[in-house]
C-alpha cells in the first residue's frame, strides 16, 4: 500500500475568499485560511503574492512573514513565492495580473521586497525576455532564492540566458501566455527544450489538457516536473460569481475558474490534492511518480529536507479509483 503525508504546493494565492495579495491582509486571516489549506491534503505550501502595488507589498509580505511563524503553522509554510512584479505586461502573457503594476527587472526593488518579507521570499517568478532579467536572476540566486521563468513571451535564447544565470524553474508552463501563439516559436516549446529548467504545471483538469500534460512530462522527465495548484483566493468557495484581484471571476460547477470578460483563467479553484488526483485519473503515471512531482521535487527546488515535513496525516493510493484517499 503506497502512503503519503499529503503534497507540497509552491503556488497558493489564497483560500476561502482571502487573498495573500491584499494590502489589508491580517495575520489572523492568513493563519485561519492557511490552516484550512493544510487540512485538505496539503502537507506544506508557499504563500504566493502576485504583481501588486508597492503599498500592498509592504503590508502583505510583512504580514505573511510574521504569520508563517505561528505555532499552528510551524514547518508547514515554506516561504513566499513572489509571482511578479517583474513579468511581461503584454496581453495574454500578463494573465490575470494588473499590467499597470508590472515593473522592469530591478535588483533594488527586489531588495526592498525581500526586506519587507524579512527574507522569506524563496521563489521569484520573472519574465525571461525582459531587459535585466539575467542580472536579476543572478542576484536573486546569489541570495538563496529560486528563480522561475513565466508570464512571458520568451524565446529559447531568452530562457537559456536566464538558465545560465541560475534560473531553475518554469512557472505554470503552458499557461500565462496568449491563447494564440506561433506554432513553432513560442514559450511552451522553448520551455520544454531548455535543459536545466524544471517545469511547474497546473493539473487541475482545466489549465492543461491531457496531451499537453503528458508531453511536458515526457519531454522533461519525472524528476524535472513539479505539480502545483495555483489556487486562487476564492479556491474552496462554492460555484458562483466573485470579484478577486481586479477580476470578475466565475467558478463553474465543474471547478473551472475564469474571467469571462478577459477570456482567461484566474488561477485555480483546486487544492494540490485535487491536482494530484486529476493527474492520477489520466492513467499513465504511477502513484510513486505523482508523489515525486508533487512532494519530492518541489522541496528539492527550494532546498527543503523532505524529512522536515511532518503532518500527522496519511493518505493512501486507491488503485481502483486511481486517486489518493484518507487512510
Amino acid at each position: 500500500m503506497f502512503k503519503v503525508p499529503g503534497f507540497v504546493d509552491v503556488q497558493v494565492n489564497g483560500f476561502l475568499g482571502v487573498s495573500f495579495s491584499d494590502g489589508k491582509l491580517t495575520e489572523a486571516e492568513f493563519i485561519r485560511v492557511s490552516s484550512e489549506v493544510l487540512k485538505r491534503g496539503t502537507a506544506a505550501f508557499m504563500a504566493t503574492v502576485i504583481t501588486s502595488s508597492e503599498e500592498m507589498y509592504k503590508n502583505a509580505l510583512a504580514v505573511i512573514a510574521r504569520a508563517m511563524r505561528a505555532p499552528e503553522l510551524e514547518g508547514r509554510i515554506l516561504g513566499i513565492h513572489a509571482e511578479g512584479p517583474f513579468l511581461s505586461s503584454k496581453p495574454g502573457a500578463v494573465g490575470a495580473h494588473n499590467p499597470a503594476w508590472v515593473r522592469s527587472p530591478s535588483i533594488e526593488f527586489f531588495k526592498k521586497m525581500q526586506e519587507w518579507a524579512d527574507g522569506q521570499i524563496r521563489i521569484l517568478t520573472i519574465a525571461a525576455e525582459n531587459e535585466g532579467a539575467p542580472e536579476l536572476t543572478k542576484y536573486a540566486v546569489s541570495q538563496g532564492v529560486t528563480v522561475s521563468l513565466g508570464h512571458h513571451l520568451a524565446a529559447y535564447d531568452d530562457l537559456r540566458r536566464c538558465a545560465d544565470a541560475g534560473a531553475a524553474l518554469l512557472t505554470h508552463l503552458g499557461n500565462g501566455i496568449p491563447n494564440e501563439i506561433n506554432r513553432h516559436h513560442n514559450a511552451i516549446w522553448s520551455g520544454m527544450a531548455c535543459d536545466g529548467l524544471t517545469a511547474m504545471i497546473i493539473t487541475d483538469g482545466h489549465h492543461l489538457p491531457m496531451p499537453v500534460i503528458k508531453s511536458i512530462i515526457r519531454a522533461k522527465g519525472i524528476d524535472n516536473v513539479i505539480i502545483t495548484s495555483d489556487a486562487s483566493a476564492i479556491a474552496g468557495m462554492p460555484p458562483g460569481e466573485y470579484f478577486t484581484l481586479g477580476n470578475r471571476a466565475v467558478i463553474e460547477e465543474n471547478g473551472l475558474l475564469h474571467n469571462p470578460d478577459k477570456k482567461c483563467l484566474v488561477g485555480s479553484s483546486a487544492t494540490i490534492m485535487e491536482c494530484a488526483n486529476h493527474l492520477g485519473s489520466l492513467g499513465f503515471l504511477t502513484p510513486e511518480e505523482i508523489f515525486r512531482m508533487a512532494f519530492t521535487n518541489p522541496l528539492k527546488a527550494i532546498k527543503v529536507d523532505p524529512a522536515s515535513i511532518k503532518t500527522g496525516a496519511e493518505y493512501v493510493w486507491n488503485e481502483k479509483l486511481r486517486k489518493f484517499v484518507s487512510a
